[in-house]
């Protein structure tokens, strides 16, 4: 039986997955994943008080850089023509946290599910270090894919 990770060859080699003789179709995967922090963390993002300004704001630029620069930082990625990227960030009160959603589409022979972690992971991460002066001790999580649609597998949507 082969296995089911497929960036390995017969040999049990890493390498880049050939996407060649795939069909391009429209891809889209969406993910998500959320930051907490303490109360005033959360204030001074809702507020626009932080000292290194809009953290929201900042946070969605960097979170489209990342889906635009994932093959760059993970080393088996094909690099992908992104036909669009969309981030959303919703400020959960009850949670004391940030949610990041992120959509990312292509026209391409793969899929773009590391594209959208990528921007999530990327956004949060910006969220943190625009904050970590008021706040080190926030927790990214959650971080997952909540579905893909197109290729030869289909659709997919997470069952949270």
């Amino acid at each position: 039986m082969s296995s089911p990770l497929t960036h390995f060859d017969a040999q049990g080699q890493a390498h880049m997955v050939d996407v060649s003789a795939k069909q391009e179709t429209h891809r889209i995967a969406r993910a998500a994943g959320r930051i907490r922090m303490q109360p005033d963390t959360l204030a001074l993002i809702r507020g626009g008080n932080a000292k290194k300004g809009d953290v929201l704001g900042v946070a969605r630029i960097a979170a489209i850089q990342g889906a635009k620069r994932c093959s760059d930082l993970i080393p088996l990625c094909h690099p992908l023509p992104i036909t669009r990227v969309a981030v959303e960030f919703e400020i959960d009160e009850a949670a004391c946290a940030v949610q990041c959603l992120a959509q990312v589409e292509t026209l391409g022979r793969t899929g773009v599910e590391m594209e959208a972690l990528t921007a999530v992971q990327i956004g949060l991460l910006t969220i943190y270090d625009m904050c970590k002066a008021a706040d080190r001790g926030m927790v990214m999580e959650q971080i997952r894919v909540l579905e893909k649609h197109g290729g030869k597998s289909g659709d997919w949507v997470a069952q949270v």
